[in-house]
Formats: structure tokens, sequence, C-alpha cells
């Protein structure tokens, strides 16, 4: 069983986000992760760009496919996880500390993402 640590917010496509204030920090969750198997590369949206809720924003490689990664906010990317350029392995060994992905400043909060309860419910 995978782990949906309460306090965040997540999306049906499973993508996981925290926030400060406008600070959004977003990752895939550890049940995305555990389906795609190891990861070998991680492409990123670059600093400064503008993402959109629900639209591709990057890549994730892994062992068995190539998967989309969509951003789970509207925002401009204020930072991206640099590390995973060299260690993509983070994303499966810690999905929700070491492996985010990026952190979005967002102008409005959103209003659609599921809590933990509602993202266990989509994957039982």
């Amino acid at each position: 069983m995978s782990s949906i640590p309460e306090g965040l917010h997540y999306t049906k496509e499973h993508e996981w986000v925290s926030s400060t204030e406008n600070l959004y920090t977003m990752g895939i969750t550890d049940f995305a992760q555990a389906a795609l198997g190891d990861i070998v590369y991680v492409q990123l949206p670059k600093v400064g760009e503008t993402i959109t809720a629900g639209k591709v924003c990057g890549e994730i490689e892994s062992t068995k496919s190539v998967s989309e990664i969509f951003a789970a906010v509207s925002g401009v990317v204020s930072e991206i996880n640099g590390a995973l350029s060299q260690t993509p392995e983070l994303v499966n060994s810690d999905p929700y500390g070491a492996g985010w992905l990026v952190k979005v400043e967002v102008a409005a909060a959103p209003s659609d993402l599921l809590d933990a309860a509602g993202y266990a419910q989509i994957t039982a």
C-alpha cells in the first residue's frame, strides 16, 4: 500500500503539492513512483516558465516507460530540484521529501485539489 501523507493536496494525475502562502512545492506521489518503477531521468520546466494546472509540464522516464508530469497548480516556476539531474532515483526513495520536483509561485490558491482521503479513494 502506498503512502498518502495528510496535510498535502493531490491531483487525479498522481501529483502532490504542499504550500506556504503563495509558494507551492510539487512532486509525484508514492503511488505514481511505485507504478513507474526505477526512475532514470526527470525533465522539468525551466525556472521562470509559466505552467498551467492540468497541463503537461515535464516528463519522468523509468526503466518501464516515459510518463508525463502534469502541473498540479498554475503559476511561475521559481525553483526546480536540481539534484534530480544527477540522482533521479530520489523520486523513488523519497517522493514527498528529497524527491520533490518544482516550486511554483501561484497568484491564486487552487480549489480543485484532493485531500489525502479523496486521493486514497482513487488509488484504492
